[in-house]
């Protein structure tokens, strides 16, 4: 199979986000019907983004602007070249780059493909900057990409797609699971919440400690899945620092405050964490963590390159009963996460399987 060579903008549309007003936080941009996506959101999704954590207001949408469902979203800062395609019309920042395929030269899924599972490491070459790594459109736009005809990159599609399905559907599992352990933690700790209930700090329930950094020049090649920013994997190493379950939140940068639960063992690099270990009520703080998002976003200091500080989350005061409807909480859910954690260990399964086969497609080593 013959391949040419293209820049991204020769096989369809590129403009980055778009996010005028200043301050970005300001409370009238938000609140409203239109999803606004992140470079968070971006790295958490699969194949498809269809969950955000933030909308925009009329007033918002009026300096942003709207991408059409199909978009492939690229990350070129915070998180470097991460993608995901729209899975329905959505704004982001210009930490986000959209690309919109010519149907006639390029197939959304294949590019996405080709950012993922062969470029990322190429992408991050250009992206290190001096207080954050960042990656221009320039530079995105400099880098050639191995391209075959679309009806070539359609049967590699076709072929990846199924692995994509599963991942897909193990996804909306999880997300499923996790919203049931939600909405129990919402009915009894929230919407029954009992104002004789003593006031603690979250610091009593749970111990914020801070990941050892770990780079992928220094790590071993492994199965532990590295941590950075609280978010998803950077890359693994064969060992762990943090038994599951554990639950991370990022430390500093576009995604401090976001948090993320593990039901794996991990290693836990440029982020906050709280694990079985330290923390004997661990669902219990990831659903109070998750539920209360905006306290820890408020937490958030420094302009250049906001933090959230381990110290700050454990100060968070909060109206909880005694210990024994927390414990009756953990058990109900204990199955709950149990089951989230199987569906995860099958996803990394999925994975590995389809980014092992990629290269062998484009390569013909495995015919199409």
């Amino acid at each position: 199979m013959k391949f040419s060579y293209k820049r991204l903008d020769e096989l369809g549309s590129v403009s980055r986000g778009r996010s005028k007003h200043r301050p970005r936080n300001a409370p009238e941009l938000y609140g409203g019907p239109y999803p606004f996506v992140q470079t968070a959101d971006v790295k958490k999704a699969g194949l498809y983004l269809t969950e955000y954590s933030q909308t925009y207001s009329e007033k918002g949408l009026a300096q942003s602007k709207l991408w059409p469902k199909g978009t492939l979203c690229i990350t070129i800062a915070a998180n470097i070249a991460d993608t995901a395609i729209l899975g329905v019309d959505a704004c982001f920042p210009d930490s986000v780059i959209g690309f919109i395929s010519d149907d006639s030269k390029s197939n959304v899924k294949y590019v996405k493909y080709l950012f993922d599972y062969t470029l990322q490491t190429e992408f991050k070459k250009f992206s290190q900057g001096a207080a954050q790594d960042n990656l221009s459109q320039e530079k995105l736009l400099s880098i050639k990409l191995p391209v075959p005809d679309v009806e070539f990159q359609n049967r590699i599609v076709a072929i990846l797609s199924d692995y994509d399905s599963a991942i897909d559907n193990a996804r909306r599992q999880i997300a499923l699971l996790e919203e049931a352990a939600m909405r129990l933690y919402r009915e009894w700790f929230v919407v029954h919440a009992d104002p004789k209930w003593e006031k603690k700090t979250f610091g009593a329930f749970a111990k914020v400690a801070r990941g050892r950094v770990i780079t992928k020049a220094t790590a071993h090649r492994g199965e532990v899945p590295v941590v950075a920013a609280g978010l998803s994997p950077a890359y693994f190493t064969e060992k762990a620092n943090v038994k599951a379950p554990s639950v991370t939140i990022s430390a500093s940068g576009a995604n401090a405050g976001y948090v993320w639960y593990h039901a794996n063992d991990i290693w836990a690099s440029d982020c906050s964490y709280l694990s079985k270990n330290e923390t004997p009520y661990v669902y219990f703080s990831y659903a109070f963590l998750k539920t209360h998002s905006a306290i820890l976003k408020g937490l958030q200091k420094g302009s250049a390159q906001p933090h959230v500080h381990g110290s700050d989350i454990e100060g968070i005061s909060f109206f909880v009963p005694g210990d024994d409807l927390v414990r009756q909480y953990e058990m109900i859910v204990n199955p709950v996460f149990q089951k989230i954690g199987v569906n995860e260990k099958l996803i990394a399964s999925l994975t590995e399987a389809r980014d092992r086969l990629l290269p062998k497609l484009m390569s013909g080593e495995v015919s199409v």
